[in-house]
């Protein structure tokens, strides 16, 4: 059976409405759902020099953003079975040892639900409001998957890289869950790092979207696969969670259509639905992820 799960209210309109994350986050369970999910917007800026999704500017949505760690905080006390996941952090914003603590604190009081996803991000005027260069992300993302592996397994732990540094200390809460990072890429080093490196790949299927974009999943798949192989590792563990782009105005029939053909294509059975742009309330979030659930579990 295909896993449906959903994201929380977090941007725009829907962030207005932040007193309801937690009975969204406990009514998608008890519908069904198989998991909740959180991205990253750490601001817009209202002149960027680099758009979103190719595009010049930046969505209205992203005008309003809750933070992403007190929302999976607050979706796992009121679940009990979910996954909780981050689609995607942008780690490199982040020191590790900041990092390692707010995911380590989540997984734990969870009970070992948290799926942590990371990606590099788009814009420079987020990694400015960080104090973060922007070039060589890519190489500090790599830093810092180090030091979370260190800290994640070893106290006390340490870490002294080219850009990232972790004086040792005491580390001696660890995550419940073995530490699965997650990796959203979808260019050749991205793709061959998760190969390498990641216990799971995080694509993406616009909604709607071109024909047989299941093809083109299935290529970016093959790189991973190589990159796996080449460094020893057996790609069959490495996890692949889908994430649903759904546009503005998309009837859900369409949503769940493209699901099943994607899932048919490719034999991927892990989704989540970004329903960013197409409810205005959590009670329109609620609607729509229901009848979703009702109409692929029926």
């Amino acid at each position: 059976m295909v896993k449906i799960g959903f994201s929380l209210p977090q941007h725009g309109a829907q962030a207005h409405q932040a007193t309801e994350v937690a009975r969204f986050a406990a009514e998608a369970e008890q519908a069904g759902a198989d998991s909740l999910w959180v991205g990253e917007r750490l601001l817009a800026a209202t002149n960027p020099k680099v758009g979103y999704a190719g595009k010049d500017t930046i969505p209205d949505e992203f005008n309003a953003v809750l933070d992403p760690f007190v929302l999976l905080g607050i979706a796992g006390a009121v679940t009990e079975r979910v996954r909780l996941g981050t689609n995607v952090l942008i780690a490199p914003l982040y020191s590790p040892t900041v990092l390692a603590r707010s995911l380590t604190t989540i997984d734990v009081t969870s009970g070992g639900r948290l799926v942590p996803g990371f990606g590099i991000g788009w814009s420079p005027e987020e990694y400015e409001a960080a104090g973060v260069p922007f070039a060589r992300r890519g190489a500090r993302l790599d830093e810092i998957l180090d030091a979370l592996e260190v800290i994640w397994t070893s106290d006390p732990a340490s870490y002294r890289g080219e850009l990232v540094t972790v004086p040792e200390h005491r580390s001696e809460l660890k995550p419940v869950r073995r530490p699965r990072v997650h990796l959203g890429a979808f260019g050749a080093a991205g793709l061959a790092r998760i190969g390498r490196r990641a216990d799971g790949w995080l694509p993406v299927v616009p909604v709607p979207g071109p024909p047989a974009w299941g093809q083109q999943l299935l290529k970016m798949r093959a790189v991973v696969d190589r990159a796996a192989e080449q460094a020893g590792r057996d790609p069959g563990t490495i996890d692949t969670v889908v994430r649903v782009n759904v546009a503005a105005g998309t009837e859900p029939e369409l949503i769940a259509k493209a699901i099943e053909q994607v899932a048919g294509e490719t034999g991927f059975d892990d989704f989540f639905v970004d329903m960013m742009y197409i409810a205005d309330s959590v009670d329109g979030m609620l609607d729509t992820a229901i009848g979703l659930l009702d109409r692929l579990r029926g």
